[in-house]
């Protein structure tokens, strides 16, 4: 079994991307998500060309170690923050 990959396109509310980015990195989430089984990636990157655009990369081992990234305690927090400023989130899988 392979890696999965995946690309997260996330459109948030007009003028709020800094804001948005802050409060991940606030947050921790980036240090816990990145510490749990089978994560190779886990990176924010804003788009040079569009204000409202945030990008996130994810890699994990298997499409299992990604599926049980979702289920852990923390991802509440990334939801929270993701409501305040997100508009539009849209996930392309490749594995």
């Amino acid at each position: 079994m392979g890696n999965c990959v995946l690309h997260v396109r996330y459109t948030v509310k007009p003028g709020m991307r800094n804001a948005f980015v802050k409060d991940v990195l606030d947050s921790g989430l980036l240090d816990e998500v990145r510490r749990e089984n089978g994560c190779l990636e886990y990176c924010y990157y804003c788009s040079a060309e569009e204000e409202d655009l945030v990008l996130l990369l994810e890699k994990w081992t298997s499409r299992a170690c990604q599926q049980a990234h979702l289920e852990q305690p923390h991802m509440a927090t990334l939801m929270e923050i993701k409501n305040r400023y997100v508009q539009e989130t849209h996930v392309e899988r490749f594995d």
